[in-house]
C-alpha cells in the first residue's frame, strides 16, 4: 500500500498510530460524554461551568477572566457568561485589581468553594469507576505514553 499524496509506502506503525488516535477520541467522548450526564443528573451542572469552577479552586487569590480562558482554551465569551452565573447564584464573585480600573479578579466564595468541593469528590469516583479495568501497570503504561505524546506536541508548540 502507499500513501496517497506521496506514492511512498504507508507503514503499519502508521496505520497502528492512526487506529490508537481514534480510539483515544472514542474513549475521551465515551467519557466525557458520561461525565456531562453525571454532572447534569446528580448537581444540575455542566462540564464547562465544572471546568470553570475547578480552575477558581486551584487559584485561591483569584483568576482574571483572560486567565481563565487560557487554562480552558475557550473564548472570554464563554467564560464571562458561566461567571456571570455562577456570580448571580453566589457561588464566584468578581474583586477589582487595585491599580486596574478596568481587570477584575474572580474566585469561588466559600459557598463555591463547597459545591465544587462536592462536585470534584463525585467526579474522582467517577472517573475511578470508569476506569476500573486498568490495573497500575496499565495505567503507568497509559501515562508514560501520552506524557511522552504530549511533551513532543509542547515541544512543536514553542
Amino acid at each position: 500500500m502507499t500513501h496517497p499524496d506521496r506514492n511512498r509506502p504507508v507503514s503499519s506503525l502508521s496505520k497502528d498510530r492512526l487506529r490508537l488516535w481514534l480510539r483515544l477520541l472514542k474513549a475521551s467522548g465515551l467519557v466525557g460524554d458520561e461525565i456531562r450526564r453525571r454532572l447534569r443528573r446528580e448537581f444540575a451542572t455542566t462540564l464547562p461551568r465544572f471546568d470553570v469552577m475547578s480552575a477558581l479552586s486551584r487559584a485561591p487569590d483569584g483568576l482574571r477572566m483572560s486567565e481563565i480562558s487560557a487554562l480552558l482554551r475557550v473564548s472570554n465569551g464563554n467564560v464571562t457568561g458561566i461567571v456571570d452565573k455562577l456570580t448571580e447564584e453566589g457561588l464566584a464573585q468578581r474583586i477589582a485589581v487595585p491599580g486596574d480600573r478596568r481587570a477584575t479578579l474572580v474566585r469561588l466564595t466559600p459557598q463555591g468553594a463547597e459545591s465544587f468541593a462536592r462536585q470534584a469528590a463525585a467526579h474522582e469516583a467517577w472517573i475511578d469507576e470508569m476506569l476500573g479495568g486498568l490495573d497500575a501497570e496499565a495505567l503507568a503504561a497509559l501515562a508514560t505514553g501520552l506524557n511522552r505524546l504530549i511533551d513532543g506536541l509542547d515541544q512543536g508548540e514553542e
